[in-house]
């Protein structure tokens, strides 16, 4: 496997025609392959993809997928595709090499990548970190499963730049010698049971992050997950290990609300974790993972630390929409497993009213089962978990059934006293009933600023 020694005339199937499968196929076009895109979504639905193939000269077929596919020297692979679809392990039986669209940007990218993987806190380490080189001057580009394939931009990087790069499970299963300079991985909790045989199969998943990673390289990971760190500990790189908890040797600790970043063995202060903006401790996490990566390229402390200082977080995390008559509507659109939800249960003091539910990835709602005891007045559930939901925890809290997002602000609204928080935290994906959890967020913060 690895880069193909000839690009140029190579023949590439890409499945899937959404962002990344658009963009991998104009990068491959721009370098001479012979690139022919396949997605199963209807031909008028896909009229926007099919203006930009054509104009790039792309052959492509919708509806269906055909044996046409396996006519090609490797296949790249979009992240909505599972690993376990009979597409592709048709084309691994036939023994062709099968890549992420990041695996194949990485071939072309002359900046050092920065890479970020983790079940929690994914998007705002990359934009945090991201704005830590923009910070410092750097030519910065932030990409990946953020939002923003990595293809568009890795022609125009060099090695004076960074490449910030948000990679999910899905796009690891897929790497060859995708090589970060830093690598992060900030936790790893079930998630995409729907998706993966069983969670090691998950957490083997996210430790690809590492796979090629050599000696001059870092390996930034959380000390306080103990699945995280005891693969950590192995590793044959850098390893700057970052605690919450406790102090230790090297990477980043919390030590009295202090943040510190060890150096040559000696812990230098870095800021008081209570000047850092976003709050909470999974984000006092986020930060020491974002200021090691930082720091392991060669920003200044100064720097980070004002960065931290000034960060407001990213949209649809613990995202404040409004104040109404007292209530607090907060938009947590992203937090798509059981995980975040829990963290983000514990991020206020407020009794909650909690809109969850959505398309249910096989979740194990009981780590929540206190805290909604102890927190959540009420639950407002939406979407295909909503029974499933609504079995679990009405013996915790009271829980009331909505039948839209709409339906849903109304029923939170009724619900809420004086004082209380509306959360949106729904513990599901949105696939159900919107295009993806940015559209779910967005709808949210519409119906609740026309409140």
């Amino acid at each position: 496997m690895g880069k193909p020694e000839k690009i140029k005339s190579a023949r590439v199937s890409v499945l899937g025609a959404a962002r990344s499968g658009i963009s991998v196929a104009k990068l491959l076009k721009s370098q001479g392959a012979v690139v022919f895109v396949s997605d199963k979504k209807p031909q008028e639905e896909a009229a926007q993809h099919i203006q930009v193939l054509e104009s790039l000269g792309v052959s492509y077929e919708f509806g269906s997928h055909s044996d046409r596919i396996f006519d090609a020297d490797f296949i790249v692979v979009s992240p909505g595709v599972p690993s376990n679809s009979n597409l592709v392990q048709h084309a691994l039986k036939v023994g062709l090499n099968v890549y992420s669209e990041v695996e194949v940007a990485s071939w072309f990218c002359r900046a050092p990548i920065v890479a970020i993987t983790g079940s929690n806190g994914k998007t705002t380490t990359t934009t945090l970190i991201g704005k830590i080189f923009e910070k410092a001057g750097w030519k910065t580009v932030v990409a990946g499963n953020i939002g923003f394939p990595i293809s568009d931009y890795v022609l125009d990087v060099d090695e004076n730049s960074a490449a910030v790069l948000e990679v999910s499970s899905f796009q690891l299963d897929h790497i060859d010698t995708f090589k970060p300079k830093a690598a992060v991985l900030l936790n790893i909790t079930p998630d995409h049971l729907d998706r993966y045989e069983n969670y090691q199969a998950y957490v083997n998943s996210k430790f690809r992050i590492f796979m090629n990673q050599s000696a001059g390289d870092f390996s930034i990971y959380n000390h306080d997950d103990e699945a995280v760190n005891k693969h950590g500990e192995g590793l044959p790189t850098v390893r700057l290990p970052f605690s919450a908890k406790e102090k230790i040797s090297n990477g980043g600790f919390v030590e009295h609300d202090k943040v510190y970043l060890v150096e040559d063995g000696k812990p230098n202060f870095l800021i008081d974790s209570k000047e850092i903006k976003i709050r909470g401790v999974h984000n006092l996490y986020n930060s020491i993972a974002s200021a090691l990566a930082a720091r392991a390229l060669g920003v200044s402390a100064e720097v980070i630390a004002d960065a931290l200082r000034e960060f407001p977080g990213v949209e649809h995390r613990l995202e404040p929409v409004r104040e109404l008559n007292g209530v607090r509507y907060v938009n947590d659109s992203k937090a798509t497993n059981v995980d975040a939800v829990w963290y983000a249960l514990g991020s206020f003091e407020s009794p909650i009213v909690l809109i969850a539910g959505g398309k249910d990835k096989g979740n194990d709602y009981s780590p929540l089962f206190d805290l909604v005891k102890k927190k959540v007045r009420a639950m407002v559930l939406i979407g295909q978990a909503a029974q499933k939901m609504q079995k679990e925890f009405s013996d915790k809290t009271k829980c009331v059934l909505a039948t839209t997002m709409e339906d849903a602000v109304s029923k939170a609204r009724r619900e809420a006293k004086q004082g209380d928080v509306v959360l949106l935290s729904p513990a599901c994906a949105s696939f159900d009933m919107f295009q993806d959890y940015e559209h779910r967020g967005r709808e949210f913060k519409r119906l609740v600023m026309e409140l």
